[in-house]
């Protein structure tokens, strides 16, 4: 799509605006994977840390290492951890891993993969610093599914004839590419699945204050005259509706993917 990439470097922003939500499909993300404790994990595209949370708390890893292209958002992932707990982070790129051949028992990337420039490159270095065997695997926003949390609100800019802003390799983002791409980077016993979850915000105020933070769409939205702006955020509120005590519910759906290194 030849846009230009788009960088998180506010890791509390991110937080709000995507780590809830990271954590709420990695829980289904990792019941699906079910691994084994003491696996050696690489955390590709790691950021603040939300995904990292969840391997150390739920998979007894021995080890997790994070790369991200972001020292604020790694910031804030070193301060999630108390001393002694097995992760460590480094900055870098998907495309370039600094580690050496099967470093890992596991690489994955969660909520990263339409971001990485090249992603077949970004599969291909998962997999070579992985041991054979070991496990390679990822799940996306499932971009053209309607599956982005905040769908909503790119849809009506559409509707409003304004540009939908999406990461630079959304294609990434479909089933069959994911598939395609595990398969080209040589993995062997491929399986995908999707993944729904749902999240609850207070009120309208609290989503529209959230979903306004994105790092591509808070400078469109900032741009906006008055008058439209209040009406993209009145169509939004309209769309979305809300329940008896105003609370405002939201769905998303992701696509997930897993493979083995041959040998």
């Amino acid at each position: 799509m030849n846009q230009p990439p788009i960088r998180f470097d506010d890791g509390a922003a991110y937080e709000s605006f995507m780590g809830v939500w990271s954590r709420y499909a990695g829980d289904v993300f990792l019941d699906w994977l079910a691994p084994e404790a003491g696996r050696r994990w690489a955390d590709v595209g790691c950021g603040n840390g939300a995904f990292t949370e969840l391997l150390i708390r739920r998979c007894a890893p021995a080890g997790v290492q994070g790369i991200d292209p972001s020292e604020p958002q790694l910031a804030f992932a070193r301060a999630r951890f108390a001393a002694g707990t097995p992760a460590s982070f480094v900055v870098g790129d998907a495309e370039h891993l600094p580690w050496p051949d099967d470093a890992f028992d596991a690489a994955v990337m969660a909520l990263v993969i339409f971001f990485v420039p090249d992603p077949a490159k970004g599969v291909a270095e998962m997999a070579r610093v992985v041991r054979p065997g070991g496990s390679v695997s990822a799940y996306a926003w499932d971009i053209f599914g309607g599956g982005f949390p905040f769908a909503a609100l790119q849809d009506e800019m559409a509707a409003m004839g304004m540009a939908q802003v999406w990461p630079p390799s959304s294609d990434a983002s479909r089933m069959d590419v994911l598939r395609a791409l595990w398969a080209g980077a040589g993995l062997v016993d491929v399986r995908s699945r999707e993944i729904a979850v749902e999240r609850t915000f207070d009120d309208f105020e609290s989503f529209w204050a959230i979903a306004r933070t994105g790092p591509r769409l808070l400078p469109v939205l900032s741009a906006m005259p008055g008058d439209q702006a209040a009406e993209l955020k009145a169509r939004v509120q309209a769309r979305l509706g809300a329940d008896a005590e105003g609370r405002v519910r939201c769905s998303a759906k992701a696509n997930a993917v897993e493979g083995r290194v041959p040998g």
